[in-house]
């Protein structure tokens, strides 16, 4: 696990201080759980995500399994062998068409360097890495935004087109509907600098305080 780049107790009490609804959420779960997966590389974590789309988490696992099966013994597959891998081969492992192409896209912008070494996204603020990623067939800034919260750690990340944060908002600030984009990102303005952690407990809200959802 690779530790948060920023201090959790001081975003936790800035958030307390600017939020008090969200503040009955935080009481109620407790300290912030948040802890970042390192990863390899920058293309091995996308050509996760863009397997794991549209897909159950116990689906996608089996697919994706069979195609690091394909590049068996190493953990992760390297961009040139993904791109040397005939589609027929990824496609019997599971892949969809679609999925082919986007990840073989990824491989290649990998190679050009598009999509930058960890070293280098690790030097570039999110929006500029939001810009990069989305060059990519098949990522949108979604995807990007998980990979800035559970890969990069970054602390001011809101994914407010993510339906689990749209629902938490619903159920913690009592929305007669599903809130819009617009409205999570409003609310969001009071949450800066750290409303990743803000993110976590919109979540979380939609667990009891046991964590059984």
């Amino acid at each position: 696990m690779s530790p948060l780049s920023f201090d959790l107790a001081e975003a936790e009490s800035l958030l307390r201080d600017a939020d008090p609804v969200l503040a009955r959420v935080m009481d109620l779960h407790g300290r912030c759980r948040l802890a970042p997966d390192g990863v390899a590389t920058p293309f091995a974590a996308l050509a996760e995500s863009i397997a794991y789309q549209q897909l159950t988490g116990k689906a996608a696992a089996t697919i994706y399994g069979r195609v690091l099966a394909l590049y068996h013994p190493r953990r992760h597959p390297r961009p040139e062998e993904v791109l040397a891998t005939e589609d027929e081969r990824l496609r019997a492992a599971g892949l969809s068409r679609a999925k082919i192409l986007a990840v073989k896209d990824l491989a290649a912008r990998t190679l050009d360097g598009t999509v930058p070494t960890l070293a280098r996204l690790r030097r570039l603020d999110d929006e500029e890495i939001v810009e990069r990623l989305t060059s990519v067939r098949g990522i949108g800034r979604w995807t990007v935004e998980m990979l800035l919260i559970f890969r990069l750690g970054r602390p001011d990340v809101l994914p407010a087109s993510d339906y689990g944060v749209r629902k938490g908002f619903q159920k913690t600030f009592r929305s007669r509907g599903l809130p819009t984009p617009a409205q999570v990102l409003r609310r969001g303005e009071r949450w800066r600098p750290y409303r990743t952690i803000a993110s976590w407990y919109l979540w979380r809200s939609l667990e009891n305080p046991a964590g059984t959802a």
